[in-house]
């Protein structure tokens, strides 16, 4: 956990907020990452000081320095997670203890201040408290909130780093990642495209690794696909993640996902995944996994199903793949049985009508 420091938040609410009525429109339909809430979060720091002038202010646009180095280096990083209505009107959020670990873990990679895990805490609790109408009440509907970092010293050089930066947390009401409900993916493995080696950013949650990402989900889209799967640098055979996902293959009782390497993203759902297939008496394996097995698995049957899973889309099953070499489906090309057993569980526990073995749940309101 980082050092404490303590930062009192001064508040200024929008003279400007949506009415009920224009609030209730958005709601009724607000997709994903379209709309955002009236506030936001922003903390600054500079070296030398630390972190100072905590605030939350009405939502609008950033004025920064044409030199500022992020447009220039991409020095940032970024978090998801989410807010719930509950049963009975409570607002929570999911493990955001575990979110604001692994954005440390992604500033240090990036040569950027550790924010104060409390503090990365509070702020989440403080933006979902003023705009706690945002939250929608429709079954599957959340809050999605987005806290990050930028470098913002104006200066050209690559040989330091920013020695100012600023942290925010903006809020958006959010649908189903995908849309048509719990339905399965087609993806595309991507044998001409690398997203992360060895010693790279591949396990931070960094901008530059989705937008090197885009031309090979733009390739996926073209071949009829949902989404892309990456394989690894070296030999292009070996499953990583999908998109911003990560992947889980169930053989029977027993589940496999590819094991954290330093190329992929440590989700926090995956990592809540692992937990609850010990809970349910499953065999969990953290391993390398080949586009040979996967085919084969299915081909033999003895691979059932996959899912992809994560905060956006919590988990989704894949139902098809597509590569240079030819496509296979994956069982009926339904979602499986675990799949969905996997997901109601923890998105049971997400809206509070399931047990809280692990104390996962966060009450913010």
């Amino acid at each position: 956990m980082t050092t404490a420091q303590q930062l009192s938040f001064d508040v200024q609410h929008s003279d400007a907020a949506r009415t009920p009525a224009e609030r209730e429109r958005v709601l009724a339909a607000p997709g994903f990452g379209q709309t955002f809430t009236d506030h936001m979060i922003s903390i600054d720091y500079t070296e030398g000081r630390g972190w100072h002038d905590a605030r939350l202010m009405p939502y609008g646009p950033l004025t920064l320095d044409p030199a500022t180095s992020v447009f220039h280096y991409a020095q940032e990083l970024f978090e998801g997670l989410k807010a719930y209505r509950q049963a009975g009107g409570t607002i929570a959020t999911f493990r955001p203890y575990a979110n604001a670990a692994r954005f440390n873990q992604s500033a240090r990679r990036m040569a950027m201040p550790e924010l104060p895990e409390d503090a990365f805490v509070e702020s989440l609790e403080l933006l979902v408290q003023t705009d706690r109408d945002w939250v929608p009440t429709t079954e599957g509907h959340s809050l999605y909130l987005r806290p990050f970092m930028i470098a913002t010293q104006p200066a050209l050089g690559v040989n330091y780093p920013s020695k100012t930066f600023k942290y925010m947390v903006i809020a958006s009401p959010a649908a189903a990642y995908f849309s048509g409900g719990v339905k399965p993916v087609s993806v595309w493995l991507s044998q001409e495209y690398t997203r992360a080696a060895p010693g790279g950013t591949g396990f931070a949650k960094c901008g530059g690794n989705y937008a090197a990402a885009f031309v090979a989900q733009r390739q996926a889209v073209e071949q009829g696909c949902d989404q892309v799967v990456w394989l690894d640098a070296f030999e292009h055979r070996y499953v990583e993640e999908m998109g911003g996902m990560n992947l889980f293959f169930v053989f029977g009782d027993r589940l496999v996902t590819p094991d954290l390497t330093g190329t992929l993203l440590p989700g926090v759902t995956r990592d809540s995944i692992l937990t609850m297939a010990a809970d349910l008496g499953l065999t969990a394996e953290e391993r390398k996994i080949s586009t040979d097995e996967w085919r084969e698995g299915c081909e033999s049957g003895e691979l059932t199903e996959v899912f992809a899973c994560g905060t956006a889309a919590v988990i989704t099953p894949v139902g098809s793949v597509k590569g240079a070499e030819g496509g296979w489906t994956v069982g009926d090309g339904t979602p499986g049985k675990l799949t969905l057993q996997l997901r109601e569980e923890l998105t049971g526990i997400q809206y509070g009508t399931r047990p809280d073995p692990h104390n996962w749940v966060h009450k913010i309101c």
